[in-house]
């Protein structure tokens, strides 16, 4: 069995490149392995309005890296944890084309498949399979009519006669989380069984020196997933001890650094040490999101075992605001990473492409919109509450249900443009409806707003009232009145939703059900032009959920 040893103190890591940080070994059969790693890209190929992330600078820094590493005898492996879809327009207007195509530029190895690979037609993802030319991994995602594996399970790599296995697994929540129109033909079994049983096939064909689980699981801090399907955390725990290396994921959008023992440290800020987590004889790691970092784990093997002898999450001009002269500016974390010009330049008429129509100011609020994935998530919002008005208008329902999961981002106090509506709404789902009898809407809210925070699941409201117990709902109220059991009402509710995604009940065969066929950006679009200046007040939360 391989070992895993910790060859330097938490103390003594740094965030940075350069090679005074490496420890280096007198041992002539020592090899040298650098893996670097992103996750959840969600469409960040261009830096953002301070100048941070985006793919030209990322291409630098991943360059300059390889070129160290490679000038002392080691080898790189370049590795990313999944969801390059969905998140910012320019990207999705065009199927993250600009994406799949700059990371074959930037050198990717492999990849994990995330959920978000999946918020397009199956047809979109295979177009996405052509412009990466590196391998898209997924061992536990099958065709459920021939009972085979869809997508490639490992890759094989040779780096300086080091026989590397690198299998993908995708979380199983991609089930209920995913869109159903496009996965109805697709099964996620469970990626820990599947791992345990490709990782002894590939012990017996390959005889690997390193094996890697390129994820997109989440990792969870101990193991404690909640609404969520098992992480990393889990899958460690449940495989022989060792029998994975390290594993790269994504998924919960997190910096894995630990303060110790499945404690992860809290308030990590760009330039602070990094340890990543260990369970079970295998390293954990996740570079947060959006390429706002570079992870960058230097191993040396010798022997049989695996050492780590630095790690650290490089950030990508990433800023913090200092006081300069009585004034708040922001400055760079670090030294500044020049763009690469030929990066640069292939992305730029993606970048260009949409501006015009995406930079239009369509209306304006008072204040912030909130979406933000640790407020919408949590608690009902008022962005959340006006994307529900604006759907259940459209479909002259009585009350709107929306799942916080659809709501992407927040909108900045001032100026709305068509691309914070895309921003917000990316997966242009259909605005849905259907008639149901007031028991039946009983039974439907039992099961979708007793659906757990912290996960996709949760639902915001708009036009009803109502206690939350764990039993179940009861003092709802429709428009100010009681709800009766044998009157019929109308809501609104996702396409998404309506098909059973995040595990709600499949409405779209009741026989009340209607598919408007308008999608939800254009909703939302249309309805922020009609009633701009948007007052953010109209729609605060004044106590219409109750929890017990």
């Amino acid at each position: 069995m391989k070992s895993l040893v910790l060859a330097i103190a938490v103390g003594t890591l740094a965030v940075g490149c350069a090679s005074d940080d490496i420890v280096v070994s007198n041992n002539d059969d020592v090899q040298k392995l650098t893996i670097l790693h992103t996750n959840d890209h969600h469409g960040r190929f261009w830096p953002n309005k301070y100048g941070e992330l985006g793919m030209a600078a990322r291409k630098t820094l991943i360059d300059q890296i390889r070129q160290e590493v490679e000038s002392e005898g080691g080898a790189v492996l370049l590795l990313s944890g999944g969801d390059i879809n969905t998140g910012v327009p320019e990207s999705d207007l065009l199927d993250a084309e600009p994406d799949f195509k700059g990371m074959t530029l930037l050198g990717y190895d492999a990849m994990a498949i995330g959920n978000h690979e999946f918020d397009n037609p199956l047809s979109v993802l295979e177009k996405q399979q052509q412009w990466a030319k590196f391998p898209m991994l997924s061992a536990n995602i099958y065709e459920k009519q021939s009972q085979q594996r869809k997508f490639q399970p490992y890759q094989m790599f040779d780096k300086d006669g080091l026989k590397i296995a690198v299998i993908g697994l995708t979380t199983e929540d991609t089930a209920k989380i995913g869109n159903p129109e496009y996965i109805q033909g697709l099964e996620f079994r469970d990626p820990k069984s599947e791992a345990r049983q490709l990782l002894k096939e590939i012990e017996t064909r390959e005889q690997p020196d390193i094996t890697i689980a390129v994820t997109h699981m989440g990792h969870y801090q101990n193991g404690q997933h909640g609404g969520n399907a098992p992480g990393d955390v889990a899958l460690a725990r449940y495989l022989p001890e060792g029998a994975l290396d390290m594993v790269i994921g994504g998924h919960s959008q997190e910096p894995v650094c630990m303060e110790g023992p499945n404690l992860v440290k809290k308030n990590f800020k760009p330039g602070d040490a990094c340890q990543p987590d260990q369970q079970n004889g295998t390293w954990i790691m996740q570079a947060f999101e959006w390429g706002k970092y570079v992870g960058r784990a230097d191993y040396e093997y010798s022997d049989g075992e695996l050492e780590l002898v630095h790690y650290a999450l490089v950030p990508i001009n990433l800023t913090k605001k200092v006081e300069v002269d009585g004034k708040k500016q922001r400055v760079i974390v670090g030294e500044k990473i020049e763009a690469d010009s030929d990066i640069e330049d292939f992305l730029t008429p993606y970048q260009e492409q949409g501006q015009a129509k995406l930079n239009v100011k369509i209306a304006q609020s008072n204040g912030k919109l909130e979406g933000d994935r640790n407020k919408v998530r949590f608690e009902q919002t008022n962005l959340g509450r006006l994307i529900a008005t604006a759907h259940m208008q459209r479909a002259k329902a009585d009350f709107g249900v929306m799942n916080s999961g659809g709501v992407r981002d927040s909108i900045a106090e001032g100026d709305i443009t068509y691309k914070d509506v895309l921003t917000v709404q990316p997966f242009g789902n259909i605005i849905t409806y259907v008639d149901m009898k007031g028991s039946e809407i009983l039974d439907y809210l039992n099961a979708v707003a007793t659906k757990p925070t912290d996960s996709g699941a949760y639902a915001q409201f708009s036009g009803i009232s109502m206690t939350v117990a764990k039993d179940g709902v009861k003092n709802v109220k429709i428009g100010g009145k009681v709800l009766e059991e044998d009157k019929m009402y109308r809501f609104s509710v996702p396409s998404f939703n309506a098909a059973g995604g995040d595990g709600y009940p499949v409405i779209k065969d009741h026989s009340g059900f209607v598919n408007t066929g308008f999608v939800d950006a254009e909703v939302l679009k249309e309805y922020l032009e009609t009633n701009s200046p948007i007052d953010i007040r109209r729609y605060e939360s004044r106590g219409e959920m109750t929890y017990e």
